[in-house]
C-alpha cells in the first residue's frame, strides 16, 4: 500500500492550482474552476484544458460578466492560443452561454447555487445546466471545490477511487477521508486522478518511504 504523505507530496496538486487558479470561496475563483471543469470535460488532454483556462484568464475572461461581453472570437482566439483547436468553436458558445447562466439565474456567484443545494447531488444536477458540463466535468468541480466547501468532503469520483484501487489505498471515499486532514482531500482526490491515468507515477509511489537512520556523531578524541 502506498504510503499517503508521499502521494501528497509527489503529485498532490489540483487541477485548479495547475491553472493558475488560487481557489477560495469567491465568485470569480469558482467561476474559474467552472470554466476549467466545462474544458476538462471534453475528450482532450488535461494539459491543454489547463493552458486554455490560462489564456482565458489573461484574456481577461475570468469572471462570468467578462465572459458574457466578450466575443465568441475573443473567446475561440484564447483558446487556440491555449491549443484547444478540436472543441474551440462550440466551447466558446458553451462558455458565452453559461456565463449569462450564471448571471441571469445566480447573478454571476456559483456561492448561490451551492446555497440552494441540499446536498452534493443535488448540487451536480443544478451543475448540469451549463452548457458542456456533464457527469465528468461535475466530478471534477465537486473535487477540486471540496477545498473551500468542506459540506462536499470526502468527494472521490469513479476516478479518484480507480487510483487508489491502483495503489493499493481503501477506495471507499469515507475510507480514504482518514488517510489525510480534511483540507488535503482535494490534493488527494487530484492526486489519484494522475495514478489512474499513470502507471509509471503509480508504480514510483508505490515505492515505500526510505526509512531514517540517524548518523552516529563521531567525537574527536580528548587531548
Amino acid at each position: 500500500m502506498a504510503d499517503v504523505r508521499k502521494v501528497l507530496a509527489e503529485a498532490g496538486r489540483t487541477f485548479a492550482q495547475e491553472a493558475g487558479i488560487k481557489l477560495a470561496d469567491t465568485p470569480a475563483q469558482l467561476y474559474r474552476l467552472l470554466v476549467l471543469s466545462v474544458l476538462m470535460s471534453a475528450p482532450i488532454q488535461a494539459k491543454i484544458a489547463i493552458a486554455a483556462t490560462g489564456e482565458l484568464v489573461r484574456a481577461g475572461f475570468g469572471t462570468p460578466r467578462r465572459m458574457a461581453d466578450a466575443s465568441w472570437q475573443q473567446r475561440v482566439d484564447a483558446l487556440g492560443r491555449g491549443h484547444y483547436v478540436r472543441y474551440d468553436e462550440s466551447t466558446a458558445t458553451a462558455l458565452g452561454e453559461g456565463a449569462r447562466l450564471l448571471l441571469d439565474k445566480y447573478r454571476g456567484d456559483l456561492r448561490k447555487l451551492h446555497a440552494q443545494a441540499p446536498d452534493a447531488r443535488a448540487l451536480g444536477t443544478m451543475l448540469r445546466e451549463f452548457p458542456r458540463l456533464g457527469p465528468v466535468g461535475v466530478d471534477i468541480f465537486c473535487r477540486e471545490a471540496q477545498q473551500v466547501w468542506p459540506d462536499l468532503r470526502p468527494y472521490f469520483d469513479g476516478k479518484a477511487r480507480q487510483g487508489a484501487e491502483r495503489l493499493g489505498l481503501p477506495t471507499d471515499p469515507d475510507k480514504l477521508a482518514k488517510l489525510a486532514d480534511g483540507d488535503d482531500l482535494a490534493r488527494l482526490a487530484a492526486a489519484l486522478v494522475r495514478v489512474s491515468r499513470d502507471k509509471k507515477l503509480a508504480d514510483s509511489l508505490r515505492q515505500p518511504l526510505p526509512r531514517y537512520r540517524p548518523q552516529r556523531t563521531r567525537f574527536a578524541p580528548q587531548d
